[in-house]
């Protein structure tokens, strides 16, 4: 016998490479035994000692007819003679005799073997019946549970390759088993995470570790315009010798219970989103500041880009009837907020005002009250949607995709509208969205209602106030004067504190500093009283004392109003002050060349309260001297005492000097924190 031909290439190499053994044939314990022509056995495979109970020494060169029952020998020396001599195979299950004297069923393949001698041999491959009865069951029954089990199962081996699909999984993936195999997942499942599936099979079968209810959302073939979630399980599948097969994964549909699940969660998140914007928006009674809220409030979780466009005549508070007319609309941006940086938000500048037409949603939004919704936004929405051409152009650049317009509507006035855009956000505004934002608008514009009426009210103190308070004194002689007033940052609210510098006979000037308590319109006018009425005492030539006595009298008819007050008469011939307090905080004289100090005058009791006398007292004011007149707001705060607080303000006018009226701004902003809740007037003069 010649060496046999080499094989060619790849089908060589795949040949010379043994593969690792099945298991099955282990399992089923499947014996070989060869009888020579005269029924003699020859061979005898270590397998046939389990399933015959005699070892090789104890079977070989017997004759097989040993091993079947006297009443069997007959039938068994027929058959022997038919495979010897026609060469028919033979195949079946016989009662053998085993050696413990039991009988046992066993499956026979049997079929002649020819050598090259011409000797003709019988081979009987052999198995226990009940075994492989066992295995055919076990089988079977896999093979039924895996094809009509309503999961999804896959067989794939250690290269990742499907070996075996069942119908259901045909279903979910939407391509044919047959289809599958031979291929990996990334050739089937185009739009999943396949790296991250791969990446999970891979340590499956490196590690024989399961990995149980893995969660997988995306789409298949089978439905590719829809999302679908599945819970995903691997696990490693070994051969009875422990060769690793391959891995297997179930895939069960969970679809409904991730809509639940997501479902659940953005209704906890649209609590959440409603509870935040409730505790951040209206925090301020600011118009602008309360607009800025509520798109901060609303990006990012509802919107990429917000905004806040509040009617101009609204604002102005011309507007007094809702209107339904076609007309544009002139609106004024007062707050932008964008989840990142983007294009969208060129179109959109907070301040300016801009004419909208009717044809544009923002308008149509406004004139109908109701919300307006473009899921899917085109380039023709965009036109409808932005300003101007260039506006559109922006947006489209940014890549906005869906649009919503809430109404901002507070007591049955439509104030502006609320919009909202997504870009980066694969997903279009839905009706959840609407009920969102409608819930934002409707707590967001009671807000920014009442904003905007108290700045109306507080616009109209603030007028008030500043025309009751005097202008640029005319040249005084002997002295020169500076002053300030500044309204409260932190609430914005009007106060009622004054100063004024009245000129008196004989070149001598009063100087009055004064604080109404309380704020708004009431106090403004009640400090306004007050003032004319001192400078109608002024003009009486009367001492400081006599006209705070008259100045309490009047504040005793003012119902409930207090006032605290300075008057101080300055004589620049003697260089002397007169001065009379009213429970006020004390002055400061800053003297040239000298530490400034407070004035130890008797204190005295506000305006208002009645039946208490006031005294004057008198300082000198030499050429160069300055003398500080302020109201509590300048140095009261919350959170340190007065005393400290006075301490700081004679450390800041003890710093080089600086010109009157820096000086006073110099104060305010030494000494003013923004948070602070009161009003400030300051009146320095200095003799010359």
């Amino acid at each position: 016998m010649g060496a046999p031909e080499p094989l060619p290439g790849e089908e060589r190499d795949r040949r010379a490479a043994p593969s690792p053994p099945g298991g099955l044939l282990d399992l089923l314990s499947v014996a070989a035994i060869v009888l020579d022509a005269r029924g003699r056995i020859v061979f005898w495979s270590p397998q046939a000692d389990e399933v015959f109970g005699y070892t090789a020494e104890e079977a070989l060169g017997h004759y097989a007819v040993m091993l079947v029952h006297e009443e069997h020998k007959e039938l068994v020396v027929k058959l022997f003679a038919e495979v010897m001599s026609t060469g028919a195979r033979w195949s079946g299950a016989f009662p053998v005799r085993h050696k413990d004297g039991s009988t046992r069923l066993v499956e026979f393949r049997n079929m002649r073997l020819l050598d090259d001698l011409g000797d003709v041999y019988a081979l009987g491959i052999a198995a226990d019946q009940s075994t492989l009865r066992r295995v055919e069951t076990d089988l079977a029954l896999s093979e039924r549970l895996v094809s009509q089990a309503p999961i999804g199962i896959a067989l794939l081996d250690t290269e990742l390759r499907y070996l075996l699909v069942n119908p259901a999984l045909e279903r979910i993936n939407g391509i044919a088993a047959a289809d599958h195999l031979g291929k990996r997942p990334h050739d089937i499942l185009p739009f999943l995470d396949v790296e991250t599936i791969e990446s999970a099979m891979r340590q499956v079968l490196l590690t024989g570790t399961p990995l149980i209810d893995q969660y997988t959302v995306g789409r298949t073939l089978a439905d590719p315009d829809h999302d679908h979630a599945w819970s995903v399980s691997y696990y490693r599948l070994d051969g009875p010798s422990g060769r690793v097969i391959g891995v297997a994964n179930s895939v069960v549909d969970v679809s409904e219970r991730h809509r639940a699940t997501t479902e659940a969660d953005r209704a906890r998140r649209r609590l959440d989103l409603i509870a935040d914007a409730s505790a951040r928006v209206g925090t301020t009674l600011e118009v602008e500041h309360t607009a800025q809220e509520l798109v901060d409030a609303a990006v990012p979780d509802l919107a990429d880009v917000a905004a806040v466009d509040v009617l101009d005549d609204v604002l102005a508070f011309r507007r007094t009837t809702p209107t339904h007319e076609p007309g544009p609309e002139l609106f004024r941006a007062l707050a932008v907020a964008a989840a990142y940086p983007t294009h969208a938000t060129t179109a959109l500048t907070v301040g300016d005002l801009a004419a909208y037409s009717a044809d544009r949603l923002i308008t149509r939004c406004v004139h109908t009250g109701r919300p307006i919704v473009i899921a899917h936004a085109g380039g023709n929405d965009l036109q409808h949607i932005a300003h101007d051409a260039d506006g559109a152009t922006a947006f489209a650049e940014a890549g906005v995709h869906s649009y919503l317009a809430v109404p901002l509507i507070a007591r049955n006035e439509v104030l502006g509208a609320l919009d909202l855009l997504r870009a980066r956000n694969p997903l279009p505004f839905d009706e959840d969205d609407v009920l969102l934002a409608v819930e934002l608008a409707a707590r967001a514009a009671v807000a920014i209602d009442n904003a905007r009426w108290h700045q109306s009210v507080r616009n109209t103190a603030e007028t008030l106030q500043r025309s009751l308070l005097p202008g640029r004194p005319p040249p005084l002689p002997g002295l020169d004067v500076a002053s300030l007033y500044q309204p409260a940052q932190a609430s914005r609210e009007i106060g009622g504190d004054w100063y004024d510098v009245i000129p008196l006979d004989g070149d001598r000037t009063a100087l009055v500093v004064g604080d109404v308590m309380g704020n708004g319109i009431d106090a403004a006018a009640t400090m306004g009283r007050l003032r004319t009425a001192t400078r109608a005492f002024a003009d009486l030539d009367l001492a400081p004392d006599q006209v705070l006595r008259h100045l309490d009298k009047i504040t005793c008819g003012l119902e409930h109003y207090i006032a605290t007050c300075i008057y101080a008469v300055y004589d620049p011939r003697a260089h002397r002050c007169h001065i009379a307090n009213a429970g006020h905080l004390p002055p400061v004289l800053a003297a040239a060349g000298r530490r400034p100090r407070l004035l130890g005058l008797p204190t005295g009791a506000p305006l208002g309260v009645g039946g208490v006398a006031f005294h004057s007292t008198t300082f000198g004011l030499d050429p160069g001297d300055r003398f500080v007149l302020y109201t509590d707001g300048l140095v009261e705060t919350r959170h340190h005492p007065i005393d400290e607080r006075l301490d700081a303000l004679l450390h800041t006018l003890g710093q080089p000097r600086r010109p009157l009226e820096e000086t006073c701004q110099w104060l305010l902003h030494s000494l003013r924190h923004p948070d602070d809740h009161d009003d400030v007037a300051i009146l320095i003069a200095q003799a010359r």
